[in-house]
């Protein structure tokens, strides 16, 4: 008669075993989407921080881009205005958020700047940010007021050193290619201008027009209507070459202030740790977004040029423009508001 072999109980140790036999086995389709984190992202929506008032370039160019990743990601991308402290309250919320793509900031040379402009910030751009991607970049324009009767770069810095501190110009706030673009020009054309800080380009803008304030340099997409209908004079643009919307104002540089050059540009940042098949999702999808037709006619017209990088090449753009700010700001003795 044929009797079962008997089994040997399972000691605790084997159950041990067992039991993280198990519980690896449940947790491999988790380690498995980690590894593949971009797979099904976004799975709810994404936040655009924008750090500066609404209405300003930032804002219209997050807008479009919240629109078309909205198209092509399937989820809302929602486009948050946090302006204040010159970028840094807004800035500071992205730093403070969860790497995982689902907060995202809409940056600009402000930033560049404010790393040494703003030395005491509670972040540092490319210690707790990831580049993502850039947008676009845009020249300024020198506008000035209704009757104040400067029609060249020459007859202002005349103004300007036959009256210092009087005239006046408006920018964005402290740090921003507004203001700094101001303060280049001070320095560059060696003349005493009084910086009028706003908390956005639209308040800034508003005082022009109304000829509260006598001048500014505005970003050409923003001005260019005004400077059409009359209701504001363009004295020169700040970029290497004329505008393409702005062909019969000359440069700065061109009217007097020779190798004057100041842009405004924007991108998208990350917080730093984000997973890179996302960053590297939403590089792509930028980058499919302003090399499409509609970008590549519509803001150029508006004054604007798309901007197309690799994330790599994106870092270093950003970390190179530290470095170029960083002289100018040490050369206008521009300081932080206090």
């Amino acid at each position: 008669m044929h009797h079962p072999t008997p089994r040997s109980p399972c000691t605790r140790s084997c159950v041990l075993r067992g039991a993280a036999a198990l519980l690896l086995g449940l947790a491999l389709p988790v380690l498995h989407a980690q590894s593949r984190p971009a797979a099904d992202y976004p799975t709810h929506p994404v936040r655009i921080i924008v750090p500066f008032a609404a209405g300003g370039p930032a804002d219209v160019y997050a807008r479009y881009l919240a629109q078309h990743l909205q198209a092509a990601l399937g989820q809302a991308f929602i486009v948050d205005d946090r302006p204040g402290a010159g970028s840094i309250i807004g800035t500071d919320a992205v730093a403070k958020s969860a790497a995982d793509g689902y907060t995202l900031l809409l940056m600009s040379n402000t930033h560049t700047v404010n790393e040494t402009l703003v030395p005491n910030k509670p972040y540092q751009l490319l210690r707790d940010f990831q580049p993502v991607a850039p947008i676009n970049s845009s020249d300024l324009v020198l506008v000035t007021r209704p009757g104040l009767g400067v029609p060249t770069v020459a007859a202002l810095i005349e103004r300007a050193r036959a009256k210092p501190g009087e005239l006046t110009y408006a920018s964005s706030g402290q740090g921003t290619p507004y203001h700094m673009a101001g303060e280049l020009f001070k320095a560059m054309a060696g003349v005493s201008i009084l910086h009028i800080p706003y908390k956005g380009s639209s308040g800034a803008r508003t005082d022009v027009l109304a000829g509260q304030v006598d001048m500014m340099f505005d970003a050409v997409p923003s001005m260019s209507e005004h400077i059409r209908s009359g209701k504001v004079q363009a004295l020169a643009t700040t970029g290497a070459q004329r505008s393409p919307v702005l062909g019969d104002v000359p440069t700065v540089s061109e009217a007097g202030v020779a190798g004057y050059e100041a842009v405004i540009w924007l991108g998208l940042m990350a917080p730093r740790g984000t997973p890179d098949a996302i960053v590297q999702r939403l590089n792509d999808e930028v980058a499919r977004i302003v090399s499409a037709p509609e970008a590549q006619h519509q803001w150029p017209a508006q004054g604007a040029t798309p901007m197309v990088m690799n994330v790599e090449r994106f870092t270093r753009f950003v970390g190179e423009d530290i470095v170029k700010w960083a002289e100018i700001v040490k050369r206008s003795g521009a300081k932080p508001e206090q």
